[in-house]
């Protein structure tokens, strides 16, 4: 049961909300919305998904079933589980992970052919170790290291969102949009990057 602080947290969020209070950390909106477009376009209802070190966006999608696998239980450098989706997905993970290649093989060992795997992290953005902080991916970037794991580029998407304000306000603190944050994409100033890529069905 949520205690009194949490319980009063949860009702401001949602009068914040309400009154079009943008209280979602800067970085994740568009992200967000983006990544939601590109699974309904393979229809999501469908998929049997597990994310690795769930957080609270994904768990709410209506998949068919939704699995979590958490670190230190599992550590996705170190091994698979012993079933496979249609779905994997890694948001904001990667960037810890101090063995990301052998992460990204073993995703690709977890998926059924023609298996997604929907990967977002951050670019331009402070180190946040937890308990490291190693990588960054460019879209560019991103689709080359996916494509070494075994995913083809023909069959990755790509995307990424940032701009000069919203990469200034979270130079030393985890900024909200707000009311005034610009939701502006400004390519050279990405915050956030994402990749959905397929694994290839004859795999």
């Amino acid at each position: 049961m949520p205690n009194l602080a949490e319980s009063t947290k949860s009702k401001l969020h949602k009068l914040a909300g309400a009154l079009g209070y943008e209280t979602r950390h800067w970085t994740r909106p568009v992200m967000y919305e983006s990544c939601h477009k590109l699974l309904k376009s393979i229809d999501l209802e469908q998929l049997d998904a597990l994310e690795i070190s769930a957080g609270a966006f994904f768990r709410e999608l209506p998949f068919k079933s939704f699995t979590e696998a958490n670190y230190p239980e599992f550590d996705v450098c170190e091994g698979v589980l012993d079933k496979q989706f249609d779905l994997i997905i890694a948001d904001q993970v990667f960037e810890h992970l101090l063995w990301p290649y052998r992460a990204a093989r073993n995703v690709h060992a977890m998926l059924k052919p023609g298996g997604y795997f929907l990967n977002a992290t951050p670019f331009m953005i402070k180190l946040h170790p937890q308990p490291h902080d190693c990588t960054r991916w460019s879209e560019t970037g991103m689709q080359h290291f996916l494509h070494e794991a075994g995913f083809p580029m023909s069959k990755t998407i790509t995307g990424s969102w940032g701009n000069r304000a919203c990469v200034r306000a979270n130079l030393n603190r985890w900024a909200r949009a707000g009311w005034f944050g610009s939701m502006k994409n400004e390519p050279n100033f990405p915050v956030t990057v994402w990749a959905l890529a397929q694994k290839p069905e004859d795999q």
